[in-house]
């Protein structure tokens, strides 16, 4: 909250931060005291937890700005971030920007050394050239904007998507990017508008993380099937390339085992192989970066191949399961809590959502 007080944006800036049913309220009330005095702020208090994505829509719907900020509760954001997302919307072509993530807590563990250094990579290279398309597949959910015009057109279908017939309430970043793009709107990435959200310190809740962010890539693809034949023939290929890469890697660590299990051979051409791409791949990224520390990616490899693959294709087996890993939200109809949002005051607004819950971040 103090990061988003602290903006530098010269136009008005609405916050709206929503507690989604927090069970220690008595505690986190005295936080909300210190800001009510800010005309800026603007507090949501949800009777029960309904998950990040009702609680993002009931800020959006009591708001009334043109432009709308999403911002986690877990993350800070740099002063100039708003302004430099705002100035990313001055395109009527542009219907959702992202800026450039970071670990918060980065020198925590060697773990979280590691998930910001994947932060970089998928933020300044893979983002970086679907931006160059147009094309952003994830406008991630820590720091991104959209156009509340854009949000209107595809509102139902963002707050009632359903997989195989079951509700699906995660990868809401992914999944609004996606509905922005086959609105005929293009996604983009500011990489000098830096965000710095919480990371996982330990593997279980990595883990865990990490899964339900597969189900939510694999289940969006799906969906991006129908919008990739309208989009550069460079996102297709990526997208494919993205979805297939981990199941090839899977297939290669799976036929080195056979052979050592069956003929007792190590294959040495493809250790070789892996090894040359592990390192060839953190050298450009240290070379790009000017840092040396991205050569201590290649530990990522072995959290590849030993943890991430098998938890890809677990979730590729379990798509059906929506849940989010971290807590028990209840089911509750598109509509249910709609009546508790007062019609807003404030027009033409920046609208920050940030979303306040009773569970550990992830």
């Amino acid at each position: 909250m103090r990061s988003l007080a602290a903006q530098d944006y010269p136009g008005t800036l609405r916050v709206y931060l929503v507690d989604d049913g927090s069970s220690n309220r008595d505690v986190v009330v005295p936080v909300h005291e210190t800001w009510a005095d800010d005309p800026r702020f603007a507090f949501v208090l949800l009777p029960r937890n309904v998950g990040k994505r009702k609680a993002q829509i009931a800020a959006i719907h009591r708001s009334t700005g043109e432009l709308v900020i999403n911002v986690d509760s877990d993350t800070v954001i740099a002063p100039d971030v708003v302004r430099k997302l705002v100035d990313a919307m001055a395109d009527p072509t542009v219907g959702a920007a992202m800026g450039q993530l970071v670990a918060r807590n980065r020198s925590a563990t060697w773990l979280t050394r590691l998930i910001d250094m994947e932060y970089w990579i998928a933020c300044n290279e893979e983002r970086t050239a679907q931006a160059h398309f147009g094309a952003v597949m994830c406008c991630c959910g820590p720091c991104a904007i959209y156009r509340r015009s854009a949000i209107a057109s595809v509102l139902e279908q963002y707050e009632t998507q359903y997989f195989r017939g079951r509700r699906s309430d995660f990868g809401e970043d992914r999944h609004l990017t996606i509905l922005m793009l086959m609105a005929g709107l293009r996604t983009v990435y500011v990489p000098d508008a830096i965000a710095a959200t919480v990371v996982p310190e330990r593997f279980g809740p990595y883990l865990l993380q990490q899964l339900r962010w597969a189900r939510s890539t694999y289940r969006d693809s799906l969906l991006a099937r129908r919008l990739l034949p309208r989009l550069d023939r460079y996102i297709t290929v990526d997208t494919i390339g993205l979805q297939l890469g981990p199941l090839l890697l899977a297939f290669s660590v799976l036929t080195a085992f056979a052979q050592i299990a069956l003929t007792a051979t190590i294959p040495w051409c493809a250790i070789v192989v892996l090894t040359a791409m592990t390192v060839l791949r953190c050298g450009v990224v240290a070379w790009r970066a000017r840092q040396l520390r991205f050569l201590g990616f290649t530990v990522h490899t072995f959290v590849n191949i030993f943890m991430l693959l098998p938890v890809k294709a677990w979730a590729l087996l379990t798509l059906d399961n929506s849940n989010w890993l971290s807590r028990t939200t209840r089911a509750t109809a598109p509509d249910e809590h709609k009546a508790q949002m007062p019609d807003a005051a404030y027009d033409g607004e920046i609208v920050v959502c940030s979303q306040a819950e009773s569970t550990e971040p992830m």
